[in-house]
C-alpha cells in the first residue's frame, strides 16, 4: 500500500500490509478495551471528545496540508472539512446522553423501558474523497454510544489514517479502543468474519457495498452503507436563475467533484434551459485548476490517475452517444491527475453522463420539458443519496420534495451533511443512517427491557 501525491506523480511513502495475525492481536487488545469503555457513562466518554476537537482544531492547517499531499483537496476545503470533525464532536459531547438515555413507554407492565446498549467492535471502511471527516462523522457516535472501532482507510491515504489515530491517542481515548489498520481491499472479508468484529460501516462504492454487505449478511453482522449518487438537481420555471447557477456551480464542484452527495445531474425545465446553460458555463469557467496549497485554486488533481482517466472515458462515451462539450473535457498536458471543470450538454436518458456516477468536476445539462417531466427524470436512475429543487413557489416545492427519490432533499440550497440531520440514502446509495439521533442508534442494541 502506498501513498502517491496527485498533483505531482510522485511515491510519498509506502505503508506495508498488516498480516492476519497482527490484526488478530490488535481485535484481542481492542475487545478488552471495549469491555471496560462500555461501562463509562456517556459523559465519561464526552471527556475525549472535547479533547479530540481541540486536537483538530489546533492542527488543522497541518491535516490540510496532508489531505491535499495524499488527495489534491485545495488547502482551503481541507481548513473547512477538519472544523467539520471538530463540529461533530462538539454535536455528540452535547446530545448523546440525551439520545442514549433510556426511554420509559407506558404498558400494562409496572414499568417497560428501552435501553440502548453498545455492540463491541465496529469495522470502519472508509473512503479517501473526505479522509477526516469520513472517518470523524462514523467514529465519534460510534464511540459514544460505547463501542470500539477500527479504521481500514481507503490505500492512498495513509498518512491520514495514522493521523486520525493519533488524534485520538493524543485525546487519551483508552489505548486500541480506536485502531487504524492496513489492509487491501481484497482481505476486508477476513476482518468482516472475525468474531469480535459486531457490525460494520462503509462509506465508498457501490460495488464495494454489495461486496461488504454480502459477507456481513453471511455473517449476520450490521451494517451501514453509504455509496454512490447521481444527485440531481433541479431547477424550475420560477427559480432564481443566478442564485441557482452560484449555488449549482459549488454544489458540482467541492472536492474537485469528488463526493458521493456532489450535484452531478442539472435537470432545468426548458424554458430557463437557455439561460441556465450559459450562466453555468460562464461560472464553470471561474474555477481556478491547479496544485492544491497555491492561494486561491479552487480545483486540485483528481485522487488518482485511474479516476481521471475513468472519467475522461466516461465523457468520451457520453459525447459518441450525442451530449456536447460546451466546456473543458480535454486532459492537460504536463504531471498530475488533473482534470479541468467540464459542462456537458444535450445529455440524454440513457446516456452515459446520465445513468453512471461522474465522480470529478463533470456536469451533465439535461433540459425537461415540464416539472412532471423533470422529476420523473431525477428519479430514472438506481441511486438515490441526495436532490436539490430551486424554486421561489416553497408550497410546490415541499409537495415535489415527496416525490423525489433520495434520502435528503435540499430546497434552494446545496445537499449537505450536517451533525444535525440524518444522512443516508436509497437504492443503490445505500441503507442505515449517519449522524444526528439516527446515526448513533445505528449501532447500539436497542433492548426492551419489562418489569411485572
Amino acid at each position: 500500500m502506498r501513498t502517491i501525491d496527485p498533483t505531482s506523480g510522485r511515491k510519498i511513502k509506502n505503508y506495508p500490509e498488516f498480516s492476519l495475525a497482527k490484526i488478530e492481536g490488535i481485535l484481542e487488545k481492542t475487545q478488552k478495551s471495549f469491555m471496560s469503555w462500555r461501562k463509562q457513562s456517556v459523559n465519561a466518554r464526552a471527556v475525549f471528545m472535547k479533547r479530540a476537537a481541540k486536537i483538530l482544531r489546533s492542527n488543522k492547517e497541518q491535516y490540510a496540508r496532508l489531505m491535499a499531499l495524499e488527495m489534491g483537496k485545495p488547502f482551503d476545503q481541507g481548513i473547512n472539512e477538519i472544523e467539520k470533525c471538530a463540529l461533530v464532536c462538539d454535536f455528540y459531547v452535547e446530545h448523546a446522553a440525551k439520545y442514549l438515555s433510556d426511554k420509559y413507554i407506558k404498558t400494562q407492565a409496572s414499568k417497560s423501558f428501552i435501553a440502548y446498549e453498545p455492540l463491541g467492535i465496529v469495522l470502519a471502511v472508509m473512503p479517501w474523497n473526505f479522509p477526516f471527516w469520513q472517518v470523524f462523522r462514523c467514529a465519534i457516535p460510534t464511540l459514544m454510544a460505547g463501542n470500539a472501532v477500527v479504521l481500514k482507510h481507503a490505500s492512498n491515504v495513509g498518512g491520514c489514517a495514522l493521523a486520525i489515530e493519533k488524534v485520538f491517542k493524543e485525546a487519551g481515548l483508552p489505548p486500541f479502543l480506536f485502531s487504524n489498520i492496513y489492509l487491501s481491499g481484497s482481505r476486508v472479508k477476513n476482518v468482516i468474519q472475525h468474531p469480535f468484529i459486531q457490525a460494520v460501516s462503509l462509506t465508498g462504492s457501490t460495488a464495494a457495498g454489495k461486496s461488504i454487505a454480502a459477507t456481513a449478511g453471511a455473517e449476520i453482522k450490521k451494517v451501514v452503507l453509504e455509496l454512490g449518487g447521481s444527485d440531481p438537481y433541479i431547477v424550475l420555471e420560477d427559480a432564481d436563475i443566478n442564485q441557482a447557477v452560484i449555488t449549482c456551480v459549488n454544489a458540482r464542484m467541492i472536492n474537485g467533484g469528488q463526493s458521493c452527495v456532489a450535484a452531478k445531474r442539472f435537470i432545468i425545465v426548458a424554458s430557463r434551459f437557455k439561460e441556465f446553460e450559459e450562466k453555468f458555463v460562464s461560472r464553470m469557467q471561474l474555477q481556478q485548476m491547479g496544485p492544491p496549497l497555491h492561494e486561491g485554486i479552487t480545483l486540485g488533481p483528481m485522487a488518482r490517475h485511474d479516476l481521471r482517466d475513468q472519467l475522461h472515458a466516461q465523457v468520451q462515451q457520453s459525447v459518441k452517444q450525442g451530449a456536447k462539450i460546451l466546456l473543458g473535457g480535454i486532459i492537460p498536458p504536463g504531471p498530475g491527475a488533473f482534470y479541468p471543470a467540464t459542462v456537458l450538454s444535450h445529455v440524454h436518458p440513457g446516456m452515459v453522463a446520465f445513468r453512471q456516477e461522474l465522480f470529478g468536476p463533470v456536469a451533465a445539462l439535461i433540459k425537461a420539458k415540464d416539472e412532471v417531466e423533470a422529476v420523473k427524470m431525477a428519479n430514472d436512475t438506481v441511486f438515490g443519496l441526495g436532490a436539490a429543487l430551486f424554486t421561489k413557489n416553497l408550497a410546490k416545492a415541499q409537495h415535489l420534495a415527496k416525490e423525489i427519490q433520495a434520502g435528503s432533499l435540499f430546497i434552494n440550497e446545496a445537499v449537505r451533511s450536517d451533525p444535525y440531520l440524518p444522512f443516508g440514502g436509497i437504492k443503490q446509495s445505500g441503507y442505515g443512517r449517519e449522524l444526528s439521533e439516527a446515526g448513533i442508534r445505528e449501532f447500539v442494541n436497542i433492548k426492551t427491557i419489562v418489569i411485572k
